[in-house]
């Protein structure tokens, strides 16, 4: 892997005053938010293109990764937070067609939600399960694509086969990351999941809402288990044009 960078999302976020008025405090509240959170990103490639470092250089030790080995081996954890991921790569062949270079698959630890699996929506989504699962540490929460310069340029969430861990309903999953915190050793990487969940905060919950769609249209056994589906619901990313429809 090339260890220099050269920044994609060049695009300056102008600071504006906002107007909060009974109709548009929670609009305007989200638009600073947003804006904040993209601030926050772009400066991280920013530090990054000036250090003339990758994103992922400490993470894969500026090797090319290897087709499906983990990185961090043992995943990156915060076990202050409850939140942990994993960066890895397919092969060109399992993929046809794909142009990312690699995605985070992102988890929530059982501390985070096991005491929320007999809430209405936890006990609503179970229906999907045909057992209960009792020795699992994580729930699957997103995937984040990269391309090769470090770039994200998809979200997207899997089927529970993928993992080997089971999801949370689309409302608990919004919740936590809507609130996510990480500081797993990697501060860029941990910066730019924790920013990029600020700033696509509703498409999120829409993409959730389609995976959720998904898994109820599907005809078949346990749809969680059925290798014929793998992933759920997916949406493009344009950090530059998110910025510039905010500002």
């Amino acid at each position: 892997m090339q260890r220099e960078v050269r920044c994609q999302m060049c695009t300056q976020v102008r600071r504006q005053n906002v107007k909060r008025n009974r109709g548009g405090s929670l609009e305007a509240a989200n638009r600073t938010a947003l804006v904040s959170a993209g601030s926050r990103l772009l400066q991280i490639y920013a530090d990054l293109s000036a250090r003339g470092v990758h994103l992922f250089g400490d993470l894969l030790h500026a090797q090319m990764p290897k087709q499906w080995s983990h990185y961090p081996e043992d995943d990156a954890i915060d076990l202050v937070s409850g939140f942990q991921w994993f960066y890895h790569s397919h092969s060109s062949e399992d993929r046809p067609g794909a142009s990312e270079h690699g995605h985070i698959h992102l988890f929530a630890r059982r501390k985070l939600w096991a005491r929320r699996l007999t809430s209405a929506q936890e006990m609503e989504f179970a229906h999907f399960e045909s057992e209960t699962a009792q020795s699992e540490n994580t729930r699957h929460l997103l995937t984040i694509g990269f391309d090769s310069k470090g770039v994200p340029g998809t979200l997207g969430t899997v089927n529970s086969w993928v993992t080997g861990d089971r999801m949370l309903s689309a409302g608990l999953t919004a919740e936590l990351l809507s609130g996510l915190k990480l500081d797993t050793g990697y501060a860029a990487v941990d910066a730019v999941i924790v920013n990029l969940m600020a700033i696509y905060r509703g498409e999120i919950r829409e993409l959730l809402d389609h995976r959720d769609k998904a898994l109820s249209a599907w005809r078949g056994g346990n749809v969680l288990s059925d290798q014929r589906l793998e992933l759920l619901s997916e949406i493009r990313i344009d950090v530059d044009k998110k910025l510039q429809s905010a500002a």
